[in-house]
């Protein structure tokens, strides 16, 4: 049987690599190894405003929304924190993908920024800074650096299947859901920080605020493919 098709959302960014220094369409490497090791077929899509969302998803079996800059908040109807930094190409492109993901009931997966996405498409909001509300920067220590803490997940939920009761997560993230909108919430960090979102009315809709793919964790992409 042919590998299903999982599309992973990415930056379109300034890079540089052997003699070039250009613009380069690019996602982490760890997105496209955890797909593979899930059984299926990755292909990376490069932010566009598309008016031709759903002809896209028709070639693909999943979605994986991935982290990356902040969201535009005029999109949730804040202003901007001095601290947000926003990728609107970014936002525009996946909320096509997104909603016609959503329209053709295909599994997504969010991922960080991919997590926040999830929420504000299904009308919810975001901390735009975390440290003006918890006093620390545990969620994002340094650039570059990710935190640790321990996350807990409600009984029953998909969260809870994919990780157990509770689970040590990576964290590199400054803004966090505020309200999920209509998504249930369903994972939080010791502090309160929602670190899991879902939509049970769904085959398979699940946000995750940590980095399972950074820490080499093939568990919530297995249960995307698994779910298709």
């Amino acid at each position: 049987m042919a590998r299903p098709v999982v599309g992973i959302t990415a930056y379109a960014e300034a890079a540089r690599w052997g003699v070039w220094d250009t613009r380069a369409v690019l996602v982490p490497e760890a997105y496209v190894r955890v797909v593979r090791e899930a059984g299926a077929r990755p292909v990376v899509l490069p932010p566009d405003d598309l008016d031709d969302a759903a002809d896209l998803v028709r070639r693909l079996d999943a979605l994986v929304l991935a982290g990356g800059a902040d969201i535009e908040p005029g999109r949730y109807g804040a202003a901007a924190h001095p601290a947000t930094k926003t990728r609107p190409d970014r936002d525009a492109g996946e909320l096509a993908v997104l909603a016609a993901a959503l329209d053709a009931d295909r599994p997504v997966l969010g991922v960080c920024r991919g997590m926040e996405l999830l929420a504000v498409a299904y009308g919810g909001t975001l901390i735009q800074h975390l440290p003006d509300v918890l006093g620390n920067g545990r969620h994002q220590p340094a650039p570059g650096v990710y935190g640790a803490h321990p996350a807990r997940f409600a009984a029953g939920s998909k969260a809870a299947k994919v990780f157990g009761d509770e689970a040590d997560v990576n964290s590199y993230h400054h803004q966090a859901v505020d309200s999920p909108g209509s998504l249930t919430v369903t994972g939080w960090a010791d502090d309160g920080v929602i670190e899991a979102v879902e939509d049970p009315a769904r085959r398979f809709v699940l946000g995750v605020q940590w980095h399972p793919e950074e820490a080499g964790d093939v568990r919530p992409f297995a249960a995307l493919v698994d779910s298709v």
